[in-house]
């Protein structure tokens, strides 16, 4: 495929694409029925148009796939800005839900897409015959050090409030798998030296061998969290719906949220829903899912 400027000087396809974004989270979408790309092609294809001022510009692609046999109906493929492969997206499985509703015509109300993280349940909320957001089970949190993974402790003891040093700082470290690994510190403040300098160092620190999406997070009160996030492969984002998640069941492991009650998380680019409901069970999310724009790739 090559360089995008090539693309659009002589085009070998053009394959219709939406910008979306759920709370500022934004992606390019687009169905692959018939299987076209492969990861490498993907990768590539975000390298070189998710780069703002030079492409079209989005945190990272989603392909829109349809899995063989029964157990799912669609399945997400997602590659981060970078061109680096992603088990799950929070913010873009809703989008997807958006996507295969209004674009594909899909009216069945609920859907169950594959994802690297499995196969999760969705639930497509509309107002006026368009979608406007999204309910996704998250799928139950891995929370010991083997399910991150992350060497800060055996792998079947959980990690929660471990202290690390990093950049200059001790950090108490809560660390959580909600289909990618995260690692959740709650702060009095947080502040742009920990998203912008922290984020990066934790995101390759050794100890978390596949690396790892970071989340800051002050606690506003039992209901209602702030959370800023460097994630793996994209730098900060806007909002992180995984992130969300994993936020949530670090404050509760924490003591500082109780199962079943609903936790508002407070992103830069907007508020995600979260239930976990108790031990063993998925996490719920709840939030919105937006189409900016429609287009062609030049491919």
């Amino acid at each position: 495929m090559g360089d995008p400027a090539a693309g659009y000087n002589n085009p070998v396809a053009l394959i219709r694409f939406l910008k979306m974004h759920g709370c500022g989270n934004d992606f390019i979408v687009f169905d692959d029925v018939d299987d076209r790309f492969s990861w490498h092609d993907l990768g590539e294809l975000a390298r070189n148009y998710c780069r703002r001022r030079y492409g079209i510009g989005a945190d990272g692609i989603i392909s829109v796939g349809r899995p063989p046999g029964k157990d799912a109906d669609f399945e997400m493929r997602y590659v981060n800005a970078d061109g680096t492969r992603a088990e799950m997206c929070g913010n873009g499985i809703r989008c997807l839900g958006k996507f295969v509703a209004d674009e594909l015509g899909w009216s069945k109300g609920s859907a169950k897409v594959l994802t690297g993280a499995g196969v999760l349940p969705i639930t497509i909320h509309s107002h006026n015959d368009s979608v406007d957001s999204v309910t996704v089970s998250m799928g139950v949190p891995g929370i010991t050090a083997g399910e991150v993974p992350t060497t800060l402790r055996p792998s079947d003891q959980q990690v929660a409030g471990v202290v690390l040093d990093i950049d200059d700082e001790r950090l108490a470290i809560t660390a959580v798998n909600m289909g990618n690994p995260h690692a959740v510190s709650f702060v009095s403040s947080i502040t742009d030296h920990m998203v912008l300098s922290t984020g990066p160092e934790l995101e390759n620190h050794p100890v978390f061998p596949k690396g790892v999406n970071a989340e800051f997070v002050r606690v506003l009160d039992r209901n209602k969290l702030r959370m800023r996030v460097w994630e793996r492969g994209c730098g900060e984002t806007e909002a992180c719906g995984t992130g969300a998640c994993a936020s949530v069941v670090a404050a509760v492991m924490n003591g500082h949220c109780d199962h079943a009650s609903e936790v508002t998380v407070r992103l830069n680019g907007g508020d995600l829903r979260i239930t976990w409901p108790a031990p063993n069970q998925p996490v719920l999310m709840t939030g919105p899912a937006v189409t900016v724009f429609s287009g062609e790739l030049a491919v």
